[in-house]
């Protein structure tokens, strides 16, 4: 709760107020955000490569926002930034600081460290870093490699690594794959999918 009221930004929902509820759960009330995945909303409305970039400019300065108050995401994707409509304009919203850790001071004497043996984030959108079982050493270098697969993703229309392969691998090999392989680059992910015009055509331009 306490990391959480560090942030004021347009760019992240606020949350509104915190407790416990009478069986012990904690609970959280956040602003409501009425809007889609950043991905879907820039196919639905078939954005360019430079509309799109436009857009997640103020995603970056949320980010950013959030490290300047010692907060790491850690599980940045699109389900996570929600585009939203704002005086017909659309605002990105990153949301779901739920696995957030505080980078520096110990928030509270009761702060929730990450146990030995857990892997946070989800693996398609995951920096290498983040893929070791022991992932002590995080910091906001994590969310910048998040980003920068998130903008891939708006960009291409695929990730780094093929979330059908991904899909069908055990964890450990999941968690090899995003330490090991190298990310090819957009123009050579794109050269070989077979669902090019389509991605074209999203964007309002020619494979």
């Amino acid at each position: 709760r306490q990391a959480l009221a560090m942030m004021d930004h347009p760019g992240i929902a606020k949350v509104l107020d915190a407790g416990t509820t009478k069986s012990g759960h904690p609970y959280f009330v956040m602003e409501l955000v009425k809007g889609v995945p950043i991905t879907r909303y820039c196919d639905d409305h078939q954005l360019t490569p430079r509309q799109r970039l436009e857009l997640f400019i103020p995603v970056c300065q949320a980010v950013q926002h959030a490290h300047q108050k010692g907060i790491i995401h850690r599980d940045l994707k699109p389900s996570n930034v929600i585009v939203a409509m704002y005086d017909d304009k659309p605002v990105p919203k990153v949301i779901d600081f739920g696995v957030a850790k505080a980078a520096g001071q110990t928030l509270t004497d009761k702060t929730l460290m990450t146990g030995f043996g857990a892997v946070i984030g989800t693996p398609e959108y995951m920096s290498p870093e983040q893929a070791n079982l022991n992932n002590l050493d995080i910091d906001t270098r994590s969310d910048v490699y998040s980003l920068g697969v998130l903008l891939y993703d708006l960009l291409t229309g695929t990730t780094p690594e093929d979330r059908k392969s991904l899909g069908q691998a055990a964890l450990l090999e999941i968690l090899r794959i995003v330490r090991e392989v190298e990310a090819p680059r957009p123009s050579a992910k794109l050269s070989t999918i077979d669902t090019l015009p389509s991605i074209a055509a999203n964007r309002g331009t020619e494979p």
